[in-house]
């Protein structure tokens, strides 16, 4: 992020805050420098061991980038960072040019437009699929008061479009405990598009999909690259080849900083990637 980018984000956070006092209330990320994420330089120790070490990271707005690495490389806590559940020791994190994430809480970072998928779905299995996106649309209601509410015509058409994207539309009145694996994981991806993020941050999303699953899942970030920014952690490079076709960005973290960045032709083929991670 250039210099003057930086200085004019922060002075539209500034007198925001001047005339709210607050970091967000309500403010939408500003993305006309076409950045959706920036990351500089944070730091994260536990117990003097530095799970990150001044990483920088940059997303551009409609990206799909893939991050890769062994165990241990910081991936995990990377996303911690970004959506607030881990304070860094230094470092910026800004959404957009203008939202400074480290001041906000996790409740305000989702708010703001920052999604995140964890690597085991979490639904309501007692529920329908249906009723488990429209908790998802009612999420500032209790869930008696979201179930008994009555949708309008465009609060319904929306559920309808996420059924059909994420492959359930004929299971839409299905018990979600009933769903496969991979079923489940469509399923809280959907969840999260009802919220309509900005951002979207996948912790390895095809864990435990069947090879058919795995490929409508390919199908389905394809679809989304380019209404949203996506960040998928992976380690199926079948799958990274899949999302990447060739052509993106792939970020290989190692000891908590970027290793290598390029295509993924070109980090399969360096040294120091096949070293610490592919192996040989």
């Amino acid at each position: 992020m250039t210099p003057d980018l930086m200085e004019a984000g922060a002075k539209r956070l500034a007198e925001h805050q001047t005339k709210t006092g607050s970091v967000i209330a309500g403010e939408e990320a500003y993305f006309g420098q076409g950045v959706a994420l920036y990351v500089e330089d944070i730091t994260v120790s536990f117990d003097g061991f530095k799970a990150l070490n001044k990483l920088s990271l940059t997303i551009n707005v409609g990206e799909l980038r893939c991050i890769i690495g062994p165990n241990g490389a910081g991936k995990t806590t990377m996303m911690d960072c970004i959506t607030g559940k881990t304070r860094p020791d230094a470092g910026k994190v800004f959404f957009g040019s203008n939202i400074n994430l480290l001041r906000l809480t996790e409740p305000e970072i989702a708010q703001a437009g920052v999604g995140r998928k964890f690597q085991k779905p979490t639904v309501y299995e007692q529920l329908s699929v249906f009723e488990n996106l429209e908790l998802a649309l009612k999420a500032d209601r209790g869930v008696r008061a979201a179930l008994f509410h009555r949708l309008s015509g465009a609060q319904l058409s929306r559920i309808e479009e996420v059924l059909l994207l994420i492959h359930l539309k004929d299971e839409a009145q299905r018990t979600a405990g009933l769903l496969s694996h991979g079923q489940k994981q469509w399923l809280e991806i959907g969840m999260l598009l009802m919220q309509d993020p900005k951002l979207l941050l996948l912790d390895e999303p095809v864990a435990g999909m069947t090879d058919e699953e795995t490929e409508r899942t390919a199908e389905l970030f394809l679809t989304l690259e380019g209404k949203h920014s996506l960040v998928v952690v992976e380690h199926d490079m079948k799958f990274v080849d899949q999302l990447t076709e060739g052509r993106k960005t792939v970020t290989v973290l190692h000891e908590g900083s970027v290793l290598a960045e390029g295509l993924l032709s070109e980090v399969q083929a360096n040294e120091k990637v096949v070293e610490v991670y592919l192996g040989r």
